[in-house]
């Protein structure tokens, strides 16, 4: 069995709950969300997410609360050189942990940080820094912080295995730290995840240790290998390709594991629901699009 499914809104009066029926209707058994609005500080008092309803959803069509994962917002910078800026990144991402917990999801994807104004080697350090800082903040919680691997797009640290080798390496408790692995940001970063996705694994469990890979971003790429642009396209039209990502979606050492499509949506309709039956069919619609506008 694979567990498989995509990013989901929160928000208007249904939040949590919303979240778990917009995945049920995509036929999905995992889902990620943000806890809010990626791009501030708002957040709904936890009183108002209807988390008990959500729950108890999940719980009637057996989500499991191990295959729901929050997104870190992406306006925290643990590399940032200005510290009152390091500071409010310990500080947000310490309330996230805190609200996911009470969401009762298993992890928090967060995107390390990005090297502005320093060196590589100085950001990682502080980065490293603010993750124990923030593990410490939420001593006897068990959410792991799952360090996403990046693209490469301008300054961000996580382009590389190493990089998030050296960020583990300086964690305290490597209980509350594992990675998400993510398809497109891996291929645009120059992996060959496409032709030699076991050779790319065998690479990351030498330098990492594979058992730290605790989700999967499933995204093709409108870009060739080695980009490092970081643009997501539908399953089986970028430069990745469907077989591809099936074998990597049915690998038999992640099949527990969690899938997250983040695929883009197609003329503002999610692609979700049509993707899902692909993958579960492990046959390629090369009318995926047309039929996503049309149904609408």
């Amino acid at each position: 069995m694979i567990y498989i499914g995509s990013h989901v809104s929160l928000k208007g009066d249904e939040m949590y709950l919303g979240s778990v029926e917009e995945a049920l209707s995509y036929d999905a058994n995992a889902f990620m969300v943000y806890t809010g609005a990626p791009q501030n500080t708002k957040r709904r008092p936890l009183e108002e997410m209807k988390i008990k309803e959500a729950k108890a959803l999940m719980k009637e069509n057996n989500i499991l609360l191990s295959n729901v994962i929050v997104h870190a917002p992406y306006i925290m910078n643990l590399a940032n050189p200005d510290k009152v800026k390091r500071d409010f990144a310990v500080e947000f991402l310490t309330s996230e942990i805190k609200r996911t917990h009470e969401m009762g999801a298993s992890q928090i994807v967060l995107h390390p940080g990005s090297a502005v104004g320093s060196t590589r080697e100085q950001a990682i350090k502080w980065i490293s820094e603010g993750l124990n800082e923030v593990i410490k903040n939420t001593k006897g919680l068990t959410v792991k912080i799952a360090l996403e691997t990046m693209a490469g797009k301008g300054n961000e640290i996580g382009r590389t295995f190493e990089e998030l080798r050296d960020i583990i390496n300086l964690i305290e408790d490597k209980t509350r730290v594992s990675v998400c692995f993510d398809t497109c940001h891996t291929h645009d970063s120059g992996y060959d995840v496409r032709n030699n996705f076991k050779g790319v694994i065998e690479e990351f469990d030498k330098v990492v240790g594979k058992e730290y890979i605790s989700v999967f971003h499933i995204n093709d790429s409108k870009n060739v290998r080695g980009s490092r642009k970081d643009r997501h396209e539908n399953l089986g039209f970028g430069h990745i390709g469907f077989d591809s990502l099936i074998k990597i979606i049915y690998d038999e050492d992640f099949l527990s594991i969690p899938k997250i499509l983040e695929s883009p949506y197609v003329e503002g309709n999610p692609p979700y629901k049509e993707e899902i039956m692909m993958i579960k069919s492990k046959k390629f619609n090369p009318n995926l699009k047309e039929i996503i506008v049309n149904k609408t």
